[in-house]
């Protein structure tokens, strides 16, 4: 790839970016702090309007935000998250994180109340609890690379290689659809910053990049042709919008900690102005911007809301852990 098209500070490794991450009840949440452009996860939101039925790739209306919960269903089901006046819910595929996957009419019961409902799921890594992970390790071990250095738990991927499509990205992409989600919502583009590149001798942060960027695409495609209208939200590296054919494959970015480092930090480092603008421009190419700050003092949940409705964003003011339905933004 050219110069031209590069995403500014690629490869630059600077170290200094906050990012949280979910965890399921055996494993708490804890906050991560990997390399450049991690701390975005806010979905470009801009007016919303439709009905969630429609699958078309306008945005639904939204009351206060959006649900993002990924641990700590009540009951184990989701009639709690049916019953919040938000209208876009973010959730695992799986109630445990594992193999117990949510079911069509668990699905369709959420839709049926007005909202839209992601599915969760990393494409970059892969954590030792999928059901995925010993399967691989037995007969494809090559593909599993470093650990995450504060997450013992998590490897980075070859995430470009055709054996990760067809056993991990696609089936997952396929039980979304099954069950009956209104899209997915992919976490962990920025594997392509965090790859040891010692176990990927000639590659560099460019073309890990690239191939990130060719991975999103590829679910898009795949996805929409099955469903159209089929939403693909990535979380977090906004710069990735800089690289053809990203803008066009998403309908949304989701961002963490823009306002907010987790936990009640103000996020003033230079970065958070960089993931601003980066948001603000899909935002303005007509995405829906998710927002997601880990905060719990009442002055500073106020001040995200309004952070959120001056951007016209949606935002969820949050704790790390994910595990419960936090209040919609007044």
């Amino acid at each position: 790839m050219g110069a031209d098209v590069r995403a500014p500070g690629v490869g630059e490794g600077r170290l200094d970016r906050a990012r949280c991450h979910r965890r399921p009840v055996s494993a708490p949440g804890r906050c991560r702090r990997p390399t450049a452009f991690a701390t975005a996860l806010l979905l470009a939101a801009s007016a919303l309007t439709g009905c969630p039925r429609d699958t078309s790739s306008s945005a639904a209306p939204a009351t206060g935000g959006w649900v993002y919960q990924l641990q700590g269903y009540e009951d184990d089901g989701l009639a709690a998250i049916a019953r919040a006046p938000q209208r876009i819910a973010v959730i695992d595929l799986a109630r445990d994180a594992r193999s117990d996957l949510f079911r069509p009419a668990e699905i369709s019961m959420v839709r049926d109340s007005g909202k839209r409902v992601l599915a969760y799921f990393e494409i970059g890594s892969i954590e030792q609890y999928r059901p995925e992970y010993d399967p691989l390790r037995a007969d494809a071990g090559d593909l599993v690379l470093n650990r995450w250095d504060d997450w013992p738990e998590e490897h980075f991927v070859r995430y470009w290689d055709e054996r990760w499509w067809e056993r991990v990205v696609r089936p997952r992409v396929d039980r979304a659809l099954e069950a009956g989600f209104d899209g997915v919502y992919l976490d962990t583009p920025l594997a392509y910053e965090e790859l040891d590149l010692r176990l990927v001798p000639g590659w560099t942060r460019d073309r890990l990049a690239r191939a990130m960027v060719d991975l999103i695409v590829r679910v898009s495609r795949y996805a929409r042709e099955r469903r159209p209208g089929f939403w693909i939200v990535p979380q977090n590296s906004p710069e990735l919008r800089h690289y053809p054919g990203y803008v066009d494959a998403v309908d949304g970015i989701g961002v963490e900690e823009l306002f907010f480092l987790a936990t009640d930090r103000p996020c003033t480092e230079d970065y958070c102005a960089e993931n601003l603008a980066d948001v603000r421009a899909l935002r303005d190419a007509g995405k829906v911007v998710l927002a997601v700050d880990y905060a719990g003092t009442a002055d500073h949940v106020r001040a995200a809301c309004l952070r959120y409705r001056a951007e016209r964003f949606l935002g969820t003011v949050t704790t790390r852990e994910l595990d419960r339905i936090a209040a919609p933004c007044g």
